[in-house]
């Protein structure tokens, strides 16, 4: 399998969520196992010299691609939730949304200091949550190692709010 053919396993939708949106639905490419496995594999492999001992993965699609790195990596996992979604106490971060702002929360003993870290979610946009996960990442005093995506979109120029760190994304859209 070659990233054309990747691409052409991503169905997109037109006015989803909004009007004006062309949405990228990765549930056509997941539900085919090589195209899955070509996923984790190609992101894994980014990474396999970089000595990685945790996962972090942003909800809820990248879950989808933080338990199989992990495992792939010979790492822990972390999810990163929105508020209230975690049992024991945890750090907070607000960051600035389009149409607003939002929060995430980690537990606050998921990342021990010094402990290399590649956080990991499905698409790169704005890199507003990626550049909030970060915080709370950093706040734990880990060392990040890498951030990794299935699909930047480009012309968002999210890669400007993740300055000084090891970016990879499978798919570009331009």
């Amino acid at each position: 399998m070659d990233l054309m053919e990747l691409k052409a396993k991503i169905r997109e939708i037109k006015d989803f969520p909004t009007e004006g949106v062309l949405f990228k639905d990765i549930t056509t490419l997941l539900k085919e196992p090589k195209a899955f496995r070509y996923v984790v594999d190609e992101l894994a492999t980014h990474y396999i010299q970089s000595r990685v001992e945790v996962v972090v993965a942003i909800e809820s699609r990248g879950f989808l691609f933080g338990g199989a790195l992990a495992h792939e990596l010979g790492a822990g996992f972390v999810p990163v939730r929105k508020l209230g979604k975690l049992p024991a106490k945890t750090i907070e971060v607000e960051y600035e949304l389009e149409y607003g702002r939002d929060a995430l929360a980690i537990h606050e003993d998921a990342i021990a200091p010094g402990q290399r870290v590649l956080v990991v979610d499905d698409l790169l946009a704005t890199g507003g949550t990626m550049a909030a996960t970060l915080r709370l990442v950093e706040q734990l005093g880990g060392a990040v190692v890498g951030v990794t995506f299935l699909i930047e979109l480009a012309f968002l120029k999210g890669r400007e709010k993740l300055k000084g760190k090891d970016v990879h994304s499978l798919i570009i859209y331009e």
